[in-house]
């Protein structure tokens, strides 16, 4: 190692990198270049050396070599892939890897969290960091700035796991689901199927005449295109789960009517293939809930005039006026904020039978839980069984009377049979 002066007037410090090639970089002032020799023989003697040089490589051409790297579920590559590409390599593809600061990342989780959701800002920086965690184990930056960047806060909403009631599931929102699909929706929310589960139960894994259906495979969609996994999320997901005794009949019913998809789909599309699960959430999912009143609500108010009402996210009330009940629920759909979501129905389930007294390693069992503890923290925190609470206060004080106060499309439901 060395120090010379320039011609220019600078201090070029010198060296040699572990694989013994030179090195040499200018410095203003010759103690900066004895500094940054020092620290050069010390990473160097304890093998933490990274070449000045190797940083200059661009953001977004190490982050494509990250994630053709990488293994795992097509879904969950296809997730990150999207994310990396809104959010992520718009702000940094064209960084040079020895340019991201610990106070520019925190910079941009900031400002990206006053447009985007939380959750949303957190697999963005999770993903930076990974691109720049492998840069450091590569030897081509020294350390990872995204260490200890603060992320937004996230809160829970009302619409966040929200649960139906057997009697609004039973009374209102299955009389509006079409026909076809109405045994998709009715068995996930009396078995507490996952989607892909539900969408992928092919005939040999039901058995009617024992009353059960068994989760062996998933249906999983990518990029709008969906496909078969020989296996569900996790190994608890491989289980058994039991009918309750009046769907069996309404199954039979449903395979007689609507036959079996390709592979022995029990419910298929129109043409037999795997239900999409963005098509389904804006064609059928949602409109069922405007029909059902669970998500707004369409009224007629005039001669050829029907008025759509909801409440957003926000609290702010909306209206909108169309010349069919059709285009009015369409509408609604459309342009309401978050409902109900069909995962909703499985936390449901879990709910309806915790209320129900059943022990909670068996409703581990038939969720496919690994853990005990997943049942009770992620799916059963909201349960609101307000008759239990007050039949443990007991009787009231005022007596028993207390004071003395002053085609769904068609129309609403018109015509619907309701599953009991």
């Amino acid at each position: 190692m060395s120090i010379h002066l320039t011609p220019q007037g600078q201090y070029r410090a010198k060296w040699r990198d572990p694989s013994g090639r030179q090195r040499s970089k200018n410095f203003a002032t010759k103690r900066e270049a004895r500094d940054f020799l020092a620290t050069v023989r010390t990473s160097a003697s304890n093998g933490t050396y990274v070449d000045p040089q190797a940083g200059r490589q661009r953001f977004a051409e190490h982050a494509e070599a990250w994630l053709a790297s990488r293994t795992g579920e097509s879904t969950t590559r296809a997730r990150d892939a999207s994310v990396m590409r809104t959010h992520v390599l718009p702000q940094w593809g064209d960084w040079q890897l020895g340019k991201i600061d610990h106070l520019s990342v925190q910079s941009w989780v900031s400002e990206l969290g006053r447009r985007r959701s939380p959750a949303t800002v957190a697999e963005a920086l999770r993903l930076t960091s990974g691109v720049l965690r492998s840069a450091v184990r590569n030897r081509l930056i020294p350390y990872n700035p995204c260490e200890d960047v603060t992320l937004p806060r996230r809160r829970k909403h009302d619409h966040d796991d929200r649960v139906i009631t057997r009697d609004q599931l039973s009374g209102d929102l299955l009389p509006a689901v079409p026909a076809r699909y109405r045994m998709l929706v009715a068995t996930t929310a009396w078995t507490g199927l996952r989607w892909g589960e539900a969408v992928g139960l092919q005939s040999d894994a039901l058995d009617l005449a024992g009353g059960t259906l068994r989760v062996i495979r998933t249906v999983v969609e990518v990029s709008g295109n969906t496909d078969y996994k020989p296996y569900p999320k996790t190994g608890a997901g491989r289980r058994t789960v039991p009918l309750p005794r009046w769907l069996v009949p309404q199954l039979r019913d449903h395979v007689a009517r609507y036959g079996l998809g390709e592979r022995g789909l029990v419910f298929a599309n129109a043409v037999g293939k795997p239900l999409r699960r963005t098509l389904f959430r804006s064609r059928i999912w949602r409109p069922s809930l405007v029909r059902a009143g669970l998500l707004g609500s369409v009224e007629h108010t005039g001669s050829h005039e029907f008025t759509g009402r909801w409440i957003d996210d926000e609290g702010r009330a909306n209206t909108l006026v169309r010349e069919t009940y059709a285009a009015a629920v369409k509408a609604v759909a459309s342009a309401a904020g978050t409902g109900l979501r069909f995962h909703d129905l499985r936390h449901s389930y879990a709910t309806w039978l915790v209320d129900d007294g059943v022990p909670p390693n068996m409703v581990q069992r038939v969720m496919g839980h690994e853990s005990v503890t997943t049942t009770l923290q992620l799916y059963t925190r909201r349960t609101e069984n307000h008759d239990r609470i007050l039949d443990a206060l007991g009787g009231s004080m005022l007596g028993a009377d207390g004071p003395d106060d002053e085609d769904p499309d068609d129309g609403p439901a018109a015509g619907m049979a309701v599953l009991r």
